[in-house]
């Protein structure tokens, strides 16, 4: 095969997953608590080639996109003044339970809402005096806009009196001692892994009325974007060339 056609063809295609990862952060702009990407990038089979006296040098194949880390900066906060949004002021995030998939993930994104859950009654749940069946009951809980429930700081459902909507809630604020490698769940929810190490309570403050904003920076993404592009159309150029230089060669040997 012709490795110059290969390596430009890698070449190409990784800037296109670079370009991938780029087209997410400006996406999500205006995403609250979202947390932008940036591609880091490993090489490719790399060996070592025998040069002028014996020197060692490097000769490779290109590079490969070997994971999007995150970027778990702060970009400011937005005055909101609605009941149920929060930010955290520090580190930290939120903790949400998905009752259908019994999972928690964790998000900077506090804007919250107060959601009605139906709660059926406990296994073997004796008939009231009447004889009738234990019935459905309901509470009022904070969600986030699916469904999922926020957590206070001991793991427990945070449960709102519909008549006094106005009092303060305790919310639960986790942080891990490694953030790296935490995996995305969609754009502004993240899932542990045993790289982050133990769940802990927090340092970061609750900010009531405040929803944090988007770290993405619009114009060094743009930059990228161009460089981007650029490097794609060079690997284009460089795939066009070898594949001209070895149709030639082949010519001259015919």
């Amino acid at each position: 095969m012709n490795m110059s056609f290969y390596s430009a063809a890698v070449g190409a295609y990784q800037q296109n997953l670079r370009m991938g990862v780029q087209a997410n952060n400006i996406a999500n702009v205006n995403t609250q608590g979202f947390r932008a990407e940036k591609a880091a990038f490993g090489e490719l089979m790399n060996r070592n080639v025998t040069g002028i006296d014996n020197e060692q040098l490097p000769k490779g194949t290109g590079t490969r996109m070997i994971q999007a880390t995150v970027d778990f900066g702060t970009n400011g906060y937005m005055d909101t003044g609605r009941r149920f949004d929060y930010a955290i002021n520090g580190d930290g995030f939120f903790a949400l339970y998905d009752i259908a998939k019994q999972e928690i993930s964790y998000t900077r994104d506090g804007s919250f809402m107060m959601a009605q859950f139906w709660i059926a009654p406990e296994e073997g749940a004796e008939p009231g005096e009447d004889g009738e069946e234990p019935q459905l009951t309901s509470e009022w809980r904070l969600s986030d806009n699916e469904g999922r429930c926020v957590l206070d700081p001991e793991g427990n459902f945070i449960v709102i009196d519909p008549e006094n909507k106005d009092a303060p809630l305790d919310i639960g604020v986790f942080d891990f001692a490694i953030h790296e490698g935490m995996l995305h769940a969609d754009s502004s929810r993240f899932l542990a892994t045993e790289r982050n190490g133990e769940l802990y309570l927090g340092t970061g403050e609750v900010k009531h009325g405040l929803l944090e904003m988007s770290n993405v920076d619009l114009t060094q993404e743009f930059i990228k974007v161009i460089e981007s592009q650029r490097a794609f159309g060079y690997a284009l150029k460089m795939m066009q060339t070898s594949d001209e230089i070895e149709t030639t060669i082949n010519g001259l040997r015919g």
